[in-house]
């Protein structure tokens, strides 16, 4: 019973452990040799119906639920094998409070998987500002920006955030999210950059003035990477004071919509990040061909900008930020990068 989940376990495991999480590479890792359907929390993972666990993420899910009991506070004996409370327990311990914890927070944990996961990797704002610089020199007008798979919308504030591209510096000097990643190749040029208005959507959308769903959200940063945390915090912060603008929608019909509306002698700037590879076939066909319609309406006075950091085509490890530009299209590659913004490499 559940030789294909297991699989799924090491196998998520192994990615975060490429991407820079030891501790959630080994958790899932020894989840994937131990469980043995102890409990309805076990019994729920190891009957997961076949052939959705890839699109389920359901090991994120578990990995999430856990972290959630420990930044929550809920569960001190947990919190005590996990890198903030000194990690220094052996598999056989991490394995033991790890499992009593699905015990003892049945409900919990069974009502977190229930959803799938979100996150909103603020250091992504770091490669997606790359296309948002080039929309600018490109077009020269103040932009109208429609994010779609926005989650919590925190990178609707990209502008008030603080990067460090190689020697270069933009952004608000006292920023709490402060994006420093790797930056291999020559500085970019970083100029002014005017913002006339910015809209967001998302399928399931989370209130960060809402501490449960700020927590789903702070509970799939990995335990082990607290930069990261910090950054989201920061983010939340920002976001409870300045609002976000998002919708819950569908991409496909919001977006249709909010292209319908654009204004002229404006840049509209769509734009999202590690979402395309979420959305069915039916509904990519249909965002595509509403940014394409609208490309085709787009002149000197209202041109269109698609920038967005998804997985690169031809190599699936490293992302690609993609950029085309309408009246006149020609999709391009302006970087590539770590999935969640640690490395940028301009092209």
């Amino acid at each position: 019973m559940g030789d294909r989940i297991r699989q799924h376990f090491r196998k998520q495991g192994e990615t975060c452990a490429s991407m820079g999480s030891a501790f959630t590479g080994r958790l899932l890792g020894v989840a994937a040799d131990r469980m043995d359907g102890e409990g309805a929390v076990q019994k729920r993972i190891l009957d997961w119906p076949e052939g959705r666990r890839l699109d389920d993420a359901v090991a994120l899910r578990f990995a999430g639920a856990l972290h959630a009991l420990v930044l929550s506070g809920k569960d001190s004996d947990l919190a005590a094998s996990y890198p903030a409370g000194g990690g220094g327990s052996d598999d056989d311990t991490l394995w033991r409070q790890a499992s009593a914890a699905l015990l003892r927070h049945e409900d919990f944990v069974l009502e977190f998987l229930d959803h799938p996961p979100q996150t909103n990797e603020t250091a992504r704002s770091a490669v997606l500002m790359l296309g948002f610089q080039q929309a600018a020199r490109d077009t020269g007008l103040p932009f109208f920006m429609l994010e779609i798979g926005a989650s919590a919308g925190l990178n609707q504030h990209w502008s008030r955030f603080h990067y460090s591209l190689g020697e270069n510096e933009w952004g608000d000097s006292a920023s709490p999210v402060r994006l420093t990643p790797e930056w291999r190749g020559k500085a970019p040029d970083l100029g002014a950059i005017d913002i006339a208005s910015s809209y967001a959507c998302d399928l399931n959308p989370l209130d960060v003035s809402d501490p449960d769903q700020a927590l789903r959200l702070r509970s799939y940063i990995w335990p082990d990477q607290p930069e990261r945390l910090a950054r989201l915090d920061g983010a939340i912060a920002i976001a409870r004071e300045q609002g976000v603008r998002l919708s819950r929608a569908n991409a496909a019909d919001w977006l249709s919509a909010s292209l319908a509306l654009r204004p002229g002698g404006r840049t509209t700037v769509v734009y999202h990040s590690i979402f395309w590879q979420y959305l069915p076939f039916e509904t990519q066909r249909t965002v595509r061909s509403a940014i394409e319609v609208a490309g085709d309406l787009a002149d000197e006075r209202s041109p269109l900008c698609w920038v967005r950091m998804e997985p690169y085509e031809e190599d699936r490890h490293k992302a690609a930020l993609y950029y085309t530009h309408w009246p006149d299209p020609e999709r391009k590659i302006l970087a590539f990068a770590d999935y969640h913004g640690r490395w940028i490499q301009p092209v």
